[in-house]
């Protein structure tokens, strides 16, 4: 599966939020992620009307204080999550941190987080990751984006639009052009959000069965219909991510408690799978090769996570082709928690169902169970949403 997202009104985070539960991912699943944070914010959906269009509302609901934060705070905030969100949360983040510290030209460590840094942009970019996650996409890709024109008003006082900001985190990366709105059409935190999760940028790819989702802004202008659209779809050949890079690289000089690092690092770096293998060397030396999958235009970022955190000082890679199985998400509950269920499909016939092992142990420890007993209640409910 592969999705594609029209930016023609702009991004933010809550137009992305909205775009995703309006495709299909359940608000609980973003609600989950948020409350491991322990902040005290709420998700509320809401059914609009933009622009003469219906669309997904999200509402975030904050505790009236508020203090500023740096960027080690966040991160350290983001601890708490479980590591892929964790993973693309702290990489938005610190994509946003550096282009902030480019337009008050001040170092990254010293940059204050005063609108991204609000507990509502902190609950946008997690609950935006735990979104994409949730679908597991193979690719994004997103149009031209609207950023916008005239002015708006920061911590410091007025900002012109394109913020600068907005123009920072997208340099390098993305189209984008002033659109039709007089206003911000896409704020920093929707641009880093974009930046750090699309994977190419143009008109809309060829896919078959579409799903859209379409996310309301909260101004509602007869500039333009002021929504962002997630469209979900299987690509025109019929297979998601079918042409891959393997990287492999031979170890023999590593401590193996590296190895969870090294994964961690390529799968950030742009890897969808990554893996550790023993083999036996020349001379009878034990060793092991370490293994990475991605796509062709993120080679060279995976290569130098590879090389970064790994001791080897020679990698080869090759093209390989993969079929990859329509697959969806389902839930089950067990004790008042959802548990997500991986349904994945051939020819439209469910070949395989999988209990998300994270969610089991975040059940278990909440309801004081053992992890094997709600795997067992969980894997008894397959078959439908059903509740225990």
């Amino acid at each position: 599966m592969i999705g594609w997202i029209d930016g023609a009104a702009g991004a933010s985070g809550d137009m992305l939020l909205g775009a995703l539960v309006d495709a299909g991912v359940e608000l609980a699943v973003l609600q989950a992620s948020i409350d491991r944070l322990d902040l005290d914010i709420g998700l509320r959906r809401d059914d609009v009307v933009r622009g003469g269009l219906g669309a997904t509302k999200i509402h975030v609901d904050v505790p009236s204080t508020e203090s500023v934060r740096h960027l080690a705070d966040i991160v350290g905030l983001l601890d708490r999550l479980p590591a892929p969100v964790r993973e693309r949360s702290v990489a938005v983040f610190d994509r946003l941190a550096r282009a902030e510290a480019e337009v008050h030209r001040t170092s990254v460590d010293e940059v204050h987080f005063h609108e991204v840094g609000a507990l509502d942009s902190i609950a946008d970019i997690v609950g935006v990751c735990a979104g994409f996650v949730e679908l597991g996409l193979d690719a994004v890709h997103c149009s031209t984006l609207s950023l916008g024109s005239g002015s708006t008003r920061g911590a410091h006082g007025p900002i012109p639009v394109p913020a600068p900001a907005v123009l920072a985190v997208l340099a390098g990366v993305g189209l984008v052009e002033a659109g039709p709105a007089p206003y911000e059409s896409t704020t920093p935190t929707g641009a880093a959000l974009l930046a750090e999760w699309v994977d190419a940028w143009g008109a809309m790819p060829a896919m078959s069965a579409p799903t859209t989702g379409t996310g309301a802004g909260t101004i509602d202008t007869d500039a333009v219909a002021n929504v962002c659209r997630l469209v979900i779809g299987v690509p025109a050949d019929g297979t998601a991510g079918n042409h891959m890079v393997q990287l492999d690289a031979n170890v023999d000089d590593s401590d193996p408690r590296l190895w969870s690092a090294a994964i961690e690092a390529v799968m950030h770096a742009g890897a969808v799978d990554a893996w550790v293998t023993p083999i036996l060397m020349k001379k009878g030396r034990p060793a092991h090769t370490f293994s990475a999958l991605c796509r062709p235009d993120r080679l060279d970022d995976v290569r130098a996570a590879v090389f970064s955190h790994t001791t080897t000082i020679g990698v080869r890679w090759y093209v390989v082709d993969r079929e990859v199985l329509e697959r969806t998400i389902d839930h089950v509950v067990v004790d008042g928690r959802p548990i997500r269920v991986k349904r994945s499909s051939r020819d439209g016939r469910v070949v395989t169902e999988s209990i998300e092992w994270d969610d089991v142990v975040e059940a278990a420890a909440a309801s004081g169970r053992a992890p094997r007993e709600v795997l067992s209640v969980a894997t008894s409910l397959l078959g439908g949403r059903r509740t225990e």
